[in-house]
């Protein structure tokens, strides 16, 4: 079947969705009838990509370039332009949109949209296609109106409602100038019609759609939208629902708290970014949030409510030392939210965090996703401890895997930075890896941890570790920890997955 235009881009996993070639989609106009959506992963080989891509004969290829797929993307362009050079290839993507000139993609490119690019994007095909060859390379898209937009949902396909992460949006824009984030260079925020909007959320729930993410960078910023949306939700709620969020910490009125806590327990996943606790940092990179509310945000939704809280911290902003982020980190699990993910700071492109390599000696990857190699207060080496650090921490406490028995990695320790820190030590140290553990290999890791450097007794935590081994629905229980079980856990029935909130979240719901 030959199309004029292909659409594509390389997702992380099969299982996510191009929110952005959807919306390019629905915004094409009499384009449309000419145009396919073509989705690849970064695990494909670019000669398959390629070979699939030509089958259509298309005139203009446009791909969606970001910070996790720019080096492969690059390589399928290279491959493309050498074997069918007449093809115009068209960018867009955050990842081209800032110091566009300066990467080599741009060289392999025709032509690139920079910015928002549903509206610019179907001109530039236009006139592609009526042989007027534009003159210039870049296209600088304005900001366009919501109001202006035609909306993307109805391009989710019964497969993808089956089988992927359907993307939504009510909003879009930060009001918010934090350094290192490219919604910052995104002001302001501009709201869909929220009639229109829950109109299409209302289809794609009759479609079957239960697990809605909302990409919105602040969510309960303005009251009455956040309130409608929640209501909507509320009043379709069935077993199986799962809503995630990105909200502001420090804004919880009465009147939110009063319809989140009608939501069943793991219905709702908030993800909120505090990345510091060090005041002076924050006020460094222009982030601006009062503690002492996100304290009472924080303990009110973890101890009153079902929400499932993943909350965010960076490693290296300037001027955070390794005592700070650990103080830090104390101070978030005595909160208790379900996960917390340690970042590595990256360097976005584009983003005002470089103003600060000099005085900081900021020292960051050339190749994506750019994560910081060293600064003044944390060298090379101790990054490196970092990284592990983090892919340790959510192989064994965001997991969800070690409910009860992650209180004893920490246990006699100054703290659960130190203690943890210990453990990741150990584990790279008798392994030489951080990846590709099995569970049952870092159960039994974590056994030999507990048992032999803290000292614990084994029936102490081997009847513990054994409980939650099998409430992951494992059934191969490691040798080491079969003398502690005390009692067998009734498998859990099966379920279909649309009845399902996702397993990790599950998993944080169901922990003892």
């Amino acid at each position: 079947m030959q199309k004029s235009i292909l659409l594509t881009t390389l997702n992380a996993r099969f299982i996510h969705s191009s929110f952005g070639l959807r919306y390019l989609m629905a915004n094409l106009g009499d384009l449309q009838s000419q145009a396919e959506i073509c989705e690849f992963t970064i695990q494909e080989r670019p000669h398959e990509i390629v070979e699939t891509l030509l089958k259509f004969n298309p005139t203009i290829i446009g791909f969606g370039v970001y910070i996790w797929n720019i080096r492969q993307t690059e390589d399928v362009i290279s491959l493309l332009k050498r074997v069918a050079p007449q093809i115009k290839v068209v960018l867009g993507g955050p990842e081209i949109s800032y110091e566009t000139e300066s990467q080599r993609i741009f060289a392999l490119a025709d032509f690139v949209v920079t910015g928002e690019a549903d509206i610019v994007f179907p001109q530039v095909c236009t006139k592609i296609l009526s042989g007027e060859s534009p003159q210039e390379k870049i296209f600088r898209s304005p900001i366009p109106q919501c109001t202006e937009l035609k909306l993307p949902y109805d391009y989710y396909t019964s497969d993808d409602i089956k089988n992927r992460i359907i993307y939504v949006e009510a909003s879009r824009g930060c009001p918010f100038t934090c350094e290192f984030c490219l919604s910052s260079l995104d002001i302001p925020v501009r709201q869909f019609e929220i009639e229109r909007f829950l109109a299409a959320m209302d289809r794609l729930f009759e479609r079957g759609v239960r697990h809605f993410k909302f990409v919105d960078r602040t969510f309960n910023l303005h009251l009455r939208f956040s309130k409608a949306i929640l209501e909507f939700f509320l009043e379709r709620y069935q077993p199986g629902l799962f809503i995630h969020f990105e909200m502001v910490p420090d804004r919880l009125p009465d009147q939110l708290r009063e319809l989140i806590v009608k939501f069943p327990n793991g219905s709702l996943q908030f993800e909120i970014g505090i990345q510091t606790f060090n005041p002076d940092v924050s006020a460094r990179i222009s982030r601006r949030q009062d503690y002492s509310k996100i304290d009472d945000n924080l303990r009110y939704l973890r101890q009153e409510t079902g929400v499932h809280l993943h909350v965010d911290l960076i490693v290296g902003l300037p001027g955070e030392t390794l005592e700070s982020f650990a103080k830090g980190l104390n101070h978030l699990v005595a909160l208790d939210p379900h996960e917390i993910q340690i970042g590595i700071l990256k360097r976005l492109r584009g983003t005002p965090i470089v103003r600060h390599d000099q005085e900081w000696g900021m020292v960051y990857a050339e190749a994506s996703p750019y994560e910081l190699l060293k600064n003044s207060n944390l060298d090379y080496l101790t990054m490196q401890r970092m990284g592990r650090f983090s892919r340790f921490w959510d192989m064994l406490v965001n997991s969800g895997n070690f409910p009860s028995s992650k209180q004893f990695i920490w246990h006699n320790s100054e703290g659960v930075f130190q203690g943890f820190m210990e453990l990741s030590d150990w584990l790279f140290a008798k392994t030489a890896a951080r990846h590709g553990f099995s569970l049952k290999r870092i159960t039994e890791l974590l056994f030999a941890f507990l048992t032999e450097i803290r000292a614990l007794q084994p029936d102490q935590v081997g009847s513990l570790m054994a409980q939650d081994y099998l409430r992951t629905g494992a059934q191969d229980l490691p040798t080491v920890l079969k003398p502690f079980l005390v009692r067998q856990l009734k498998p859990s029935s099966a379920k279909d997955s649309r009845s399902r909130i996702p397993a990790r979240q599950e998993r944080h719901s169901q922990a003892i």
